[in-house]
């Protein structure tokens, strides 16, 4: 628990993991919504925004964890050099 309450230890890339799986569900619900019902556009709208939801979204939580893997290399250069 210090780990977190001193910021020792990054919390947000275990809530980034939980987000993506988050953002894959709603990817794969609304995909599914718009293949099956009149107003959704069809099976090759649905099948587009199952895959284009699905790399998108990878893309971007990629993009944070990249972030939080960077400050985690930079602390360890810092303490190296203590």
């Amino acid at each position: 628990m210090k780990d977190i309450f001193f910021f020792d230890s990054m919390l947000t890339p275990k809530i980034i993991t939980f987000v993506y799986w988050l953002m894959l569900f709603g990817t794969v619900v609304s995909g599914l919504g718009a293949m099956f019902t009149d107003y959704g556009g069809g099976f090759f709208a649905g099948l587009g925004i199952i895959i284009g939801g699905a790399i998108g979204s990878r893309i971007w939580c990629e993009l944070l964890i990249v972030l939080f893997k960077i400050h985690e290399n930079l602390q360890k250069i810092a303490n190296k050099s203590e």
